[in-house]
């Protein structure tokens, strides 16, 4: 039996190939059909879509799902402005917790504080009544802990990034991470992935590429997020981040053995690792690699015996140097075709030169960027100005230089580094701090959109990428978002994102952003304004 056929009719369709198109059919979880209002077929059900622009749906390419849902449903300290600022958000929630409790909160950022002290363990104990408090840092990458979190984890002192202060990061993170996060029961994880889920469907993403790894979430957690996979929700590819675990990640259900594969850290905490040393760090101090050339070679090796892909997280120009010299070491193993035909990732690549775009190009590296990053730390007066100097700041997050010379760039948020926010994205590679890297609208959405799906393998999902994903076309997936526009849309039929004055334009741009009305996942719709209001 088939499923009834349905007509959206009476909008603006974002279809290249039939720029009028202001209709389309859906039958059977594709698009049968799509044209003007006049010439539409009948259809068991209608929709009108009251002028409202129709495109592709979102893919968010880079997410941590359970990390996104207690974000949201927990202790956000991205307000936070000072260490003051962290410790009343901490008491405030802490008292609503019973005593035995883990506070566990996330975001605060000290690179945009007038005053860059943080909160000591001594002054989180205090806070929050003695309860054991595990606060992670924007990126993630390292997290400030209670004495009573350090006593429950006597095993992270003398580990590589501990400091008695409570701030840890490297190894000694991983420890009080698993330790804290553990304390979060299975229905607490359900909840916090569901949540995350209908967030990412609200803002109009139909698909997301969860991050797992041993060092950042467990086997049970990165399966239990797969398992919702279209499950009234976004599809969920999965990528399982450890070290010669092709095996492993297959029998995991993950569409690749990468994603949050260390190369090294991240700049929020230092541990990125750069061929110049930090400006505001001890000196001489690079970060940290954690990866060889020749593991990184070893693990494409070991992904390519079993018809998987492969990729490695690398934000800083030496992680990212060692990352492509690993794939010229592969490349004389397998010969560059092979290495390009799997289509392996790098996540965020984030400082780059010329040399490095090169190889990108290459070995057909797709590149997994959050432009986000810029609009939150680039330019002038943040974070990457402080850790790198101007110049390099502004040679950050080169995706525009990227896009120009073919390489694949797949747009994603890393939330809960940065919120789900898919326009906002768009936007931040349309205004990125350094005009030479801004990309035009169309480029940045097709990033957003047939971008995320050209970075999952073919078949993964039972599905060829190569083909009419994220497209609006006769034949493909009818997954697609409604929207309202309030700053209307631009002759290419796109939403209108930046300010027309020269002065607004940028980063912070205050134009309004599109709110989604509908998000349909094949379609079967997974999201519903009217419904949610």
């Amino acid at each position: 039996m088939t499923n009834p056929s349905i007509l959206y009719r009476g909008g603006r369709l974002y279809c290249p190939a039939d720029p009028r198109a202001t209709a389309l059919l859906v039958r059977d979880g594709r698009i049968d059909w799509l044209g003007v209002d006049a010439d539409a077929p009948t259809a068991d059900r209608v929709v009108e879509l009251d002028g409202a622009l129709v495109t592709p749906a979102f893919v968010d390419a880079h997410v941590h799902a359970t990390d996104t849902g207690l974000a949201l449903s927990g202790l956000d300290l991205s307000g936070a402005r000072s260490a003051a600022d962290v410790c009343a958000a901490v008491a405030g929630f802490a008292a609503e917790l019973p005593a035995d409790a883990v506070v566990l909160g996330h975001g605060w950022d000290e690179s945009a504080w007038s005053d860059r002290r943080v909160p000591d363990a001594a002054e989180l104990d205090r806070a929050a009544g003695g309860r054991r408090v595990y606060l992670s840092q924007a990126s993630i990458h390292s997290a400030l802990c209670s004495s009573a979190l350090l006593a429950a984890a006597p095993e992270a002192t003398g580990v590589p990034g501990f400091d008695a202060s409570g701030w840890l990061r490297r190894d000694a993170h991983h420890v009080v991470r698993e330790l804290a996060l553990g304390s979060v029961t299975e229905a607490q994880r359900r909840a916090a992935q569901r949540v995350a889920l209908r967030r990412a469907a609200s803002l109009g993403i139909a698909a997301v590429h969860e991050c797992g790894g041993p060092e950042i979430s467990s086997e049970a957690d990165f399966t239990a997020v797969l398992a919702l996979s279209g499950v009234d929700g976004p599809e969920v590819y999965g990528y399982w981040g450890e070290l010669m675990g092709a095996e492993r990640a297959r029998a995991l259900g993950a569409a690749g053995a990468g994603g949050d594969l260390f190369a090294d850290g991240a700049l929020g905490a230092r541990t990125a690792h750069v061929s110049v040393p930090y400006d505001d760090g001890e000196p001489g101090a690079c970060g940290h690699g954690y990866l060889t050339s020749a593991q990184v070679r070893d693990h494409l090796l070991d992904c390519a015996e079993h018809g998987m892909q492969g990729g490695f997280h690398a934000i800083g120009d030496a992680a990212v140097d060692t990352v492509v010299s690993g794939f010229a070491g592969a490349a004389e193993v397998l010969g560059v075709e092979r290495l390009r035909a799997a289509r392996h990732r790098v996540e965020h690549a984030e400082i780059m030169n010329k040399r490095l775009i090169a190889g990108f190009v290459e070995y057909g590296i797709v590149a997994s960027m959050q432009p986000a990053f810029d609009r939150l730390w680039g330019g002038e007066q943040r974070m990457y100005a402080s850790r790198l100097g101007l110049r390099r700041s502004l040679e950050s997050n080169p995706m525009g230089a990227m896009h120009g010379v073919g390489v694949t760039l797949a747009f994603g948020s890393d939330s809960p580094v940065t919120p789900l926010d898919p326009w906002g994205s768009v936007r931040a590679a349309v205004a990125h701090f350094n005009p030479v890297q801004r990309m035009s609208v169309r480029a940045a959405f097709a990033a957003h959109t047939r971008g995320g799906w050209l970075a999952v393998p073919a078949g993964a999902g039972g599905r060829d990428p190569r083909l009419t994903e994220g497209m609006l076309v006769p034949g493909a997936a009818a997954t697609f978002a409604v929207w309202s526009t309030p700053a209307g849309v631009d002759d290419g039929g796109l939403p209108v994102l930046v300010s027309a004055s020269a002065e607004e334009r940028g980063p912070d741009d205050p134009t309004p952003l599109p709110t989604c009305r509908r998000t349909v996942l094949r379609g079967a719709v997974i999201y519903d304004g009217e419904d949610a209001s």
